[in-house]
């Protein structure tokens, strides 16, 4: 090495080389990790060692940071870390991180199955074309880029599904000193969401007769060329829950919540990960699988049922 370069000098190399491969709201995610919270701790440094990063990642803690956030902070300074190094400008030290054991599972926030049918039913019996995507995401368990971002092409009737092919986002743009944010409609989360979700027979309904005459290329949230936004379908959704007098729950418990009662239904959990798009199963199992006493019971009585 001929001039040891600062962790910021090579997070500014790393992230230019990381726009050839990924996408442009990745690439504001990476932005927003390394302003917020590496480089003001990192930034000059010429090396990192386990016993800083490890007082890092407890310091987020403390401030408030979930280990999910901080684990994601630690992956960009491994990835930055690993460029240096190969490029002969950082010592590579290894390095792992301790967290606390967490003492509280989150639980996960979902519907009553009261009130899901009761905004259902509110959909239908109120149609706008914004209630309408708050029935499709509850028909088919879809994000809420994914809503804002479908089209009316995506409505196959033939084949009565919806297809998943693009999301929309808002993004943090740091252009030199200049900050600002843009909504850019891209592709989905992986490539795994890029997936085809069956209607049920009531959405069939409500969509099968708006279909003949609506332009393929309009936004179904606005029915128009320009589509919604979600900070501000978001913004709509909360007057809704409001109005209804349902206890506010964040837009993806809708997701969680046709997950859950597909889980409750006894689907099994595979095609339940394929319809929501996870990119591996196990995501599905952790979030949505927590067997209750009764089935506890079962499983234990069919296993000495067999004994005997």
């Amino acid at each position: 090495m001929d001039k040891k370069k600062t962790i910021g000098e090579v997070a500014a190399l790393w992230k230019k080389d990381k726009q050839q491969y990924v996408k442009q709201s990745t690439i504001a995610a990476y932005a927003l990790i390394l302003e917020n919270h590496i480089l003001p701790v990192f930034g000059d440094k010429v090396q990192l060692t386990e016993t800083d990063v490890q007082a890092f990642a407890l310091k987020k803690l403390q401030d408030g940071l979930s280990q999910k956030t901080v684990k994601d902070v630690l992956i960009v300074l491994k990835m930055i870390q690993k460029f240096g190094a190969k490029n002969g400008d950082l010592p590579f030290i290894e390095w792992s991180v301790k967290f606390p054991t967490e003492q509280t599972k989150q639980e996960l926030e979902v519907l009553s199955i009261n009130n899901q049918k009761r905004i259902m039913q509110y959909a239908i019996d109120n149609f706008t074309f914004r209630n309408l995507g708050i029935y499709i995401c509850l028909s088919t368990g879809i994000r809420i880029g994914e809503v804002c971002a479908l089209k009316w092409g995506d409505i196959n009737i033939a084949t009565e599904t919806i297809s998943i092919n693009r999301t929309i986002e808002r993004i943090y743009v740091i252009d030199g000193k200049k900050r600002h944010t843009e909504v850019v409609i891209g592709t989905p989360k992986t490539k795994n969401s890029l997936r085809e979700i069956p209607m049920s027979k009531e959405l069939l309904k409500i969509v099968r007769p708006l279909k003949k005459v609506m332009n393929d290329e309009y936004f179904i949230l606005t029915n128009e060329a320009k589509p919604t936004e979600p900070r501000t379908y978001r913004n709509y959704y909360k007057q809704l829950l409001k109005q209804l007098g349902i206890p506010d729950l964040k837009f993806h418990g809708l997701r969680h919540s046709f997950a859950t009662r597909c889980i409750e239904s006894q689907c099994d959990y595979k095609t339940v990960s394929v319809i929501l798009g996870h990119a591996n199963i196990s995501t599905t199992l952790n979030l949505y699988v927590h067997p209750n006493m009764e089935q506890k019971k079962k499983c234990i009585n069919q296993m000495f049922k067999k004994l005997r």
